[in-house]
């Protein structure tokens, strides 16, 4: 996993490690708590690659120490 694309965000896809071209994702599944595995397949060389990538803070359990911090404004 390279650095950029931790930070994926959903209409984004990943580049192939082989080739570079934009690779087409196949499967998203439960992952580490703030995070998702990815599943992508390049359509021009066929490599597939799983990948760890963080997931929107909003969705994921991780997101219940916020509810803690937000207050009606004053």
């Amino acid at each position: 996993m390279t650095l950029p694309d931790q930070f994926l965000t959903d209409i984004e896809r990943a580049r192939c490690s082989r080739c570079q071209t934009r690779m087409m994702l196949e499967r998203v599944s439960a992952g580490p708590i703030g995070f998702e595995h990815r599943l992508f397949e390049c359509p021009r060389c066929d490599q597939v690659e799983m990948r760890v990538i963080a997931s929107d803070p909003f969705n994921s359990k991780a997101a219940g120490w916020l509810a803690g911090e937000l207050r009606t404004p004053n």
